[in-house]
């Protein structure tokens, strides 16, 4: 197989795919700005609404293994029309819910429909530009993966303070339509159509185990580890876990071909990501609370205060593109890993109820500098040293586990976020509802310290591999 098939308009396709996975991310985390006014309407907890980032993340992280079939039984052009179909019924449902279940309904119809446009567009890309132009196209499209979710509370911080959060849907919807429009007429089809034999008990294990993973990690924010309710799930979980990876590598046709891990750049690439989505997924959901709740800002102010962390990234993301080209991954990996773990040192001394506001926009853009420098270079050094015939099964795995990160960190740091909080109410009840909900914070901070250390170790082990274009 070539490594690189030729298309009519290579950079439409790509920008087509790009877009639709960036409203599709920008759907992750936008409505993290809006919670507290979704609690208000539909009068729910802080963890009941958390279910609506939470639960789009777990869609996303049960969808996208099954997408190593989907793409060898259907086109490319049939899915992504599909995938922006499916999300245009979503932002619809969730645009028009009167009530909070119909909102849940229509959000995890949405993820669906992202869920098949991610894993497809990482294929595409790997597939219609050659080796040497990858460091730029993957930078890109880094950007988007980055951008989207960290970029949704600024935007959504607007138009809650303009309009309202159900108009977060109906721009959504607008886009997917006119993305499914030009779809129709540009996309081409770059996959091998197989239809290897659909193995359902691979579903039923990777669904039951992902689900049940992700349940646990939730609930944990309401509920003590030691209850069955939390700890159940999480056993059922990492069996089904297990039993799913022993089962592939048993199969002539697993649904997900697990020797991409055998790849020792890939594993390292898929590390540093994971590492890397629990930080952008942590910080997306707890600076919009910290800049609400402990110093006031309105939603509008809050997410322009995220806003020059995100042009960071908007800006050079396609400069380390370039870069990466030349001088591989290594030295990114290092210094980014070396920037988030500054940053997140920084954040836990800093943060409290009077900490001025460019502090925090200081430490987002050295935060955000390191997310950059770490993103395109994982993903594409990781994915470069696989073999064109496990481009899917690595945009796959590499995508799985990018989903499951971001709903891990969102979980976790809801937990350890009310952890905090219960921490320093026991031991004091003077402190104001600014103080406790900066402490929380600050809690969850030092646990992204942990992760941003673990990748920069994690980073000293990476080499360029041997391009492979057979």
């Amino acid at each position: 197989m070539k490594a690189e098939v030729q298309v009519k308009n290579p950079k439409t396709m790509a920008l087509i795919l790009m877009l639709g996975a960036f409203i599709g991310l920008f759907g992750e985390t936008a409505l993290n700005m809006g919670l507290t006014n979704v609690m208000q309407d539909y009068d729910i907890s802080a963890p009941t609404a958390q279910w609506l980032t939470t639960g789009y993340l777990l869609v996303l992280a049960i969808l996208v293994p099954i997408s190593a079939y989907l793409t060898r039984w259907f086109t490319t052009r049939q899915l992504v029309l599909g995938g922006f179909i499916i999300s245009f019924i979503g932002t619809l449902f969730a645009a028009l819910s009167p009530v909070f279940a119909v909102l849940m309904i229509g959000r995890i119809i949405q993820a669906v429909g992202t869920g098949i446009i991610l894993p497809v567009m990482m294929t595409v890309m790997l597939n219609i530009f050659p080796i040497n132009k990858r460091g730029v196209v993957m930078g890109v499209m880094g950007l988007v993966i980055t951008l989207a979710p960290a970029v949704g509370p600024t935007l959504s911080g607007i138009i809650i303070t303009t309009l309202s959060w159900h108009f977060i849907f109906w721009f959504s919807s607008i886009f997917y339509v006119v993305l499914a429009i030009i779809a129709f007429v540009k996309i081409n089809n770059v996959s091998e159509i197989t239809k290897p034999k659909i193995d359902f008990i691979s579903i039923c294990l990777s669904t039951i185990g992902f689900a049940g993973l992700i349940y646990a990690l939730s609930t944990m924010a309401e509920i003590s580890i030691s209850s069955p309710i939390v700890w159940l799930p999480l056993l059922i979980g990492i069996i089904a876990l297990v039993l799913f990876c022993s089962r592939q590598t048993k199969m002539k046709e697993p649904m997900l071909n697990l020797t991409v891990f055998k790849h020792l750049m890939f594993t390292l690439g898929v590390i540093m990501i994971f590492l890397l989505m629990l930080v952008i997924l942590s910080t997306a959901i707890l600076l919009p609370i910290y800049l609400k709740g402990s110093l006031l800002l309105t939603a509008a102010l809050a997410g322009l205060v995220l806003l020059p962390g995100n042009a960071t990234n908007f800006i050079l993301s396609p400069v380390i593109g370039t870069l990466f080209d030349k001088y591989g991954a290594k030295y990114f990996g290092i210094a980014g890993f070396l920037f988030i773990l500054i940053a997140a040192i920084g954040f836990s001394i800093s943060i409290s109820a009077t900490t001025p506001v460019w502090m925090i926009i200081c430490l987002f853009i050295v935060l955000f500098l390191g997310v950059t420098m770490v993103m395109m270079p994982a993903q594409t050094n990781g994915l470069n040293q696989l073999p064109p015939h496990l481009y899917a099964d690595g945009s796959a795995a590499m995508n799985t586990l990018m989903q499951v990160a971001g709903s891990a960190g969102t979980a976790l740091a809801i937990t350890l976020y009310t952890v905090g909080q219960q921490q320093v109410t026991g031991g004091s009840s003077d402190l104001g509802e600014r103080e406790i909900i900066a402490h929380g914070i600050q809690f969850v901070f030092y646990f992204i310290s942990v992760v941003a250390a673990l990748g920069l170790i994690t980073s000293l082990f990476v080499k360029k591999p041997k391009l492979t274009s057979k």
